[in-house]
């Protein structure tokens, strides 16, 4: 573990704004007593909200004023040109510049897409970043999932190339040295699947960098066949809102049901810790935070809604990329993969 670790937020992003992250910022200082945040907003407010949970001398939090704010509905290029002063912007920044190892924004996702690309450029060897986080399955452990939307379309060498970064997230956060990886497709059989997939696949099978284990369909996605399932970022994130879609619905018919008959209630008193503990596996907030993997720093995005505990675990989550070192980690990869390139056969040229 780290002795020291300092990571920048981004307090002024996302529905709640500094309502949201700032008791999650305090939280996480009183979790971590290594732990450093740059809080990066409006002065004003951050310390007015810090005030008001007690924490306005706390040493290990730091307020760094900006005077712009890059808002849901902000162009993206509009923001990198015109919002050098935002909250966004100074957080990457920090990143960039050596004064944090982290960034955590629950912001205009484009915008902090285009913004972190151009400020922390991409690691050597990768074409796109991709957005990755953790989804619950039937199993303990999650599968982690990407693209979720920083790519609309993909050629087959950059699905491969997600292949790789997520095989490396898994590996390096909860999962074993040779996490599965699968690619999303309409069926299990080599024959299904657009040419860019099959493309993939055949450069999956290739490469000894990850444990590629064939396609899985959207219905295997939660069944923990694999560890890391990997798509275009429009059917990534169609696929994932629609799992959050399905959840709430689940979860809205339960609650009503409970509601109809006497019996119901009295039962749900009976199974009241088993539903509390199926909760705890599936709810939502444990799994917010969002990775930017690829470029020359950790960027980790929460939901615009997030709440306290759901910020948290954002924050939670750049502490292990940081504490793991992520991006060395897939620098080094690809270093390798550039030499065995240089001395393989053609099977493996230009990938």
């Amino acid at each position: 573990m780290l002795t020291h670790l300092t990571i920048a937020l981004d307090m002024m992003g996302g529905d709640y704004g500094p309502r949201s992250s700032i008791p999650a910022a305090i939280s996480a200082v009183h979790k971590y007593p290594h732990l450093t945040l740059l809080l990066c907003g409006d002065e004003v407010s951050i310390s007015n909200a810090l005030r008001k949970h007690k924490a306005d001398s706390h040493p290990r939090l730091i307020i760094k004023h900006c005077s712009e704010v890059v808002s849901n509905n902000c162009e993206p290029a509009q923001a990198l040109r015109n919002k050098k002063d935002s909250s966004m912007r100074v957080a990457l920044d920090l990143v960039k510049n050596k004064q944090a190892q982290a960034c955590v924004s629950s912001g205009n996702t484009g915008a902090l897409l285009l913004i972190a690309h151009f400020v922390l450029k991409m690691l050597p060897g990768i074409k796109r970043p991709a957005l990755i986080s953790a989804v619950p399955t039937e199993k303990k452990q999650p599968v982690y999932l990407l693209d979720l939307g920083a790519n609309v379309h993909c050629d087959a060498q950059t699905l491969f190339q997600f292949g790789i970064m997520g095989s490396i997230v898994a590996g390096e956060t909860c999962k074993g040295d040779r996490p599965k990886v699968c690619l999303l497709n309409i069926g299990s059989e080599d024959i299904k699947g657009n040419d860019t997939i099959k493309e993939a696949a055949n450069m999956m099978k290739a490469t000894p960098h990850i444990n590629y284990t064939g396609f899985c369909e959207g219905s295997d996605m939660f069944s923990g066949k694999a560890d890391v399932v990997v798509c275009e970022g429009f059917v990534g994130n169609v696929a994932l809102k629609t799992c959050e879609g399905i959840a709430k619905l689940i979860m809205h018919k339960f609650t009503k049901a409970l509601k109809k008959r006497f019996f119901y209630r009295l039962l749900a008193v009976l199974l009241s810790p088993i539903i509390k503990k199926l909760y705890r596996r599936v709810n939502p907030d444990q799994y917010n935070g969002a990775s930017l993997v690829g470029l020359r720093g950790i960027v980790v995005k929460s939901h615009g809604n997030a709440s306290n505990k759901a910020f948290l675990a954002a924050i939670e989550e750049a502490i292990r990329e940081v504490e793991k070192q992520v991006p060395e980690k897939i620098e080094a990869t690809f270093e390798q993969i550039a030499l065995d390139e240089e001395h393989s056969p053609s099977s493996l040229k230009n990938y």
